[in-house]
């Protein structure tokens, strides 16, 4: 996917970002052999807002009709990122497939960049969270993005309910998807393996959203469920009841233990692609071919 030199373009679609870890995290990847590129506005600020919705959506679009640049991966998190999809031109995404890197907030983008072909979206750090990340978390987006990657093992599972299914791996930050129900971006999980993850959230609010986003019919024909981190949730225990309820009556496979989302390690997951969730083996394989 990316090289040795290949330049990577900052954008900031949501929060504006600690300026200390934006440059702490920027080392990490030159670090790595990329090159990053930081658009000269990335650094305005509008309210908690990385600049203004247009601001941050022009930066996208030059980011991605910009031939010299080979990837893109996000700034942070934190909330905005719903407000730029009517601003983005997606005609101009679709034709100008990137590696496209983040999390948190940066789902709504994951989510409906991951419908383009070889758009190569994938579910892993934001800048500043690379500023402090373990080894671990770089050594895997390093890796992935150089080398590619066949699956991801789940070292310590928790399997809610046996089996195994083939389907789309789609999802990330539950919060997020829940935010986009009811709108023209809302995300359909028929025929694929939802991944979900949050932070900061109490097993309530992880009900509430699971509920209305089934209630929505955003379930229907879900093929299985893989849980990621639930960092500051409270009661972890409760939250894995939660999900083996929600989705116990479609009789598929699911597991929670993943290793990814907002907890001390991030491991990528490609977003859009064909996999195979197997809980016996607690593995997510996946194929990369049209990636």
């Amino acid at each position: 996917m990316l090289e040795t030199g290949d330049v990577i373009g900052i954008c900031a679609p949501s929060g504006s970002f600690d300026r200390e870890l934006f440059e702490k995290g920027l080392a990490v990847i030159s670090k790595m052999g990329f090159d990053p590129v930081v658009p000269g506005d990335i650094y305005q600020k509008k309210r908690y807002l990385a600049g203004s919705d247009k601001l941050r959506a022009r930066i996208i679009n030059d980011l991605f009709l910009d031939k010299n640049i080979h990837g893109i991966m996000c700034a942070r998190g934190g909330y905005g990122a719903v407000r730029v999809l009517k601003l983005l031109d997606w005609e101009i995404i679709q034709n100008n497939p990137k590696v496209f890197i983040g999390f948190s907030d940066v789902t709504a983008l994951l989510a409906n960049f991951s419908y383009f072909p070889h758009m190569k979206a994938v579910h892993g750090p934001n800048i500043t969270s690379l500023a402090n990340a373990g080894q671990q978390t770089k050594d895997s987006i390093y890796e992935f993005l150089t080398a590619g990657s066949t699956g991801l093992k789940i070292e310590a599972p928790v399997v809610i309910n046996k089996g195994k299914c083939t389907g789309k791996l789609l999802g990330g930050n539950l919060a997020t998807l829940n935010h986009l129900v009811g709108t023209e971006y809302q995300v359909d999980f028929k025929d694929c393996i939802f991944f979900l993850e949050d932070v900061g959230e109490p097993p309530y609010k992880i009900d509430r959203m699971l509920t209305q986003m089934k209630m929505a019919g955003c379930f229907y024909g879900i093929k299985g469920v893989a849980a990621g981190s639930f960092e500051n949730c409270t009661n972890l225990g409760m939250i894995e009841d939660i999900i083996g309820e929600i989705f116990g009556e479609y009789d598929i496979p699911v597991i929670a233990g993943i290793e990814s989302g907002h907890g001390p390690v991030n491991l990528p997951l490609p977003m859009g692609v064909d996999a195979e969730l197997l809980t016996d083996d607690a593995e997510i394989r996946w194929d990369l071919t049209h990636f």
